[in-house]
């Protein structure tokens, strides 16, 4: 299976997944692990003896670039049986026969330039998912980094090894080799400059041989109109993206519930918070299902680097104090900041904030008051249908384990997971639980509406099946 796996997404820029779980450069265990994910949500089990002939299949068929789930496809196919290769044509006609062969000089073309600006937790994240995406043409391709000089002799050395060992997502996946004299890093074949500026608007990225790019902009440091748009200034910027709320006019987008209205000619967008990621998606599809009066939204969120290590002076209230060592209430705009994304629920929802001594992944309470009467059973049946069947199959992700805690979710691509074991339901009351990595899952959003923004989209198949 592997070698087809590659082959399809090296050839036709064919992206192959299990029920959601990507299989490209997975290894067996991976894949075997994404396979037996479907008893969670299926009644039966999936085997790899399933998928392989999906896969020789679809390898003989020219297909076009495209997101593929041959464990959709799969279970669909034992459903109905018939001939496997019609079968394929009915499900993902449009990309049969629409094999583009490139050559090498014009696949580099095709690539969309994009520039990291700032490297911390969201931007090594960021050129994680960048270089292992990193392919054929029409991809996005990680050009730069820019970072202030550090100070040490040794600076590019250790934002290289920050890049390779991760604490809490463990070791890239591949390899990383430091170029001194270009102050370059060489990650998995794909060349990145590293850039030393001291502002937005200070570098030329012509010189580089970097024109019409994609600034993520994940230092957080400007969040409104006047001091994004100073990256605007620089040579070889075409666009703006900020991995934060934007503050102003500027649009925040959730991928999946506004990303439509991304345009040409928006110049500068916000990928709004983490936490509104993660809960606007089940919210959108709870108030779609029943409607939803009012509530309110506890997150209780891992500890960031904006919190002390031990107590010391801070600015905001009660983060002075050690994050690894206390639970700490703190406000978060992320239930306003909703309305932003999804203007129906402007006004219905308040929302309040603990940090806890965990580094990574995070929870959100919804606690909703309904229009509707709802059960544990009905509520799970629907989001499960949402997370496996509808268009924000990418955003919801379902678990139904009553063994699951934080860590199991670390790496996790979707913005949220509902866990189906912590649903309450009374009458018109509703309570759900949510997970969400608020690095990872955050990182792939961020990712998603940049792609979109460059225009490099793939269809999906198998098509939705529920409106």
């Amino acid at each position: 299976m592997i070698p087809l796996i590659g082959r399809l997404y090296r050839k036709n820029n064919v992206v192959t997944s299990v029920y959601g779980r990507a299989i490209i450069n997975q290894s067996v265990i991976d894949i075997i692990r994404a396979h037996r994910f479907v008893r969670q949500v299926e009644d039966s089990e999936l085997s790899v003896c399933d998928t392989l002939p999906i896969l020789e299949a679809m390898d003989k068929l020219d297909l076009g670039r495209a997101h593929v789930d041959i464990g959709k496809l799969a279970v669909k196919f034992k459903e109905e049986g018939g001939d496997l290769t019609e079968f394929l044509k009915r499900e993902i006609g449009p990309i049969v026969g629409q094999y583009q062969s490139q050559s090498e000089e014009d696949a580099h073309k095709d690539t969309k330039d994009v520039v990291l600006y700032g490297f911390g937790r969201i931007g090594r994240l960021l050129a994680r998912i960048l270089i292992e995406k990193a392919g054929g043409g029409n991809n996005l391709r990680l050009r730069a980094i820019v970072v202030r000089q550090g100070g040490a002799e040794n600076d590019l050395e250790k934002r290289a090894s920050l890049l390779r060992r991760d604490s809490v997502h463990g070791p890239f996946d591949g390899t990383i080799t430091v170029d001194q004299e270009e102050s370059a890093l060489i990650a998995n074949g794909n060349y990145i400059k590293v850039i030393y500026s001291d502002g937005p608007d200070k570098v030329d990225y012509t010189q580089y041989d970097i024109h019409n790019a994609i600034v993520i902009d994940n230092t957080g440091k400007w969040r409104d109109e006047e001091g994004l748009g100073l990256h605007l200034k620089s040579k070889g910027v075409s666009r703006v993206i900020l991995t934060a709320p934007g503050k102003g006019d500027i649009k925040n987008i959730v991928y999946g519930i506004n990303n439509g209205w991304i345009t040409d000619e928006d110049k500068i967008l916000s990928a709004a918070s983490c936490t509104t990621n993660a809960i606007t998606p089940v919210l959108k599809a709870v108030n779609d299902e029943y409607g939803i009066e009012d509530g309110h939204v506890e997150t209780v969120h891992s500890y960031t680097n904006d919190q002390n290590l031990i107590d010391n002076y801070h600015k905001g209230s009660r983060r002075g104090r050690s994050a690894a060592l206390n639970m700490v209430i703190t406000e978060t705009g992320a239930a306003k900041a909703v309305a932003k994304a999804l203007p129906e629920l402007k006004g219905k929802l308040s929302g309040n904030a603990i940090r806890v001594p965990t580094p990574n992944v995070s929870m959100a309470i919804l606690n909703l008051n309904l229009r509707k009467d709802v059960t544990v059973e009905g509520v799970n049946e629907y989001l499960r249908d949402m997370a496996l069947h509808s268009e924000l199959q990418k955003q919801i992700d379902f678990v139904n384990s009553p063994e699951v805690v934080s860590t199991d979710f670390v790496g996790s691509r979707h913005a949220g997971i509902v866990d189906a074991q912590a649903t309450i339901a009374n009458g018109k009351r509703l309570i759900l639980y949510v997970w969400y990595d608020n690095e990872f899952g955050y990182s792939a959003q961020v990712i998603r509406c940049v792609n979109q923004m460059a225009g490099v989209t793939y269809p999906i198949f198998p098509k939705r099946t529920r409106d």
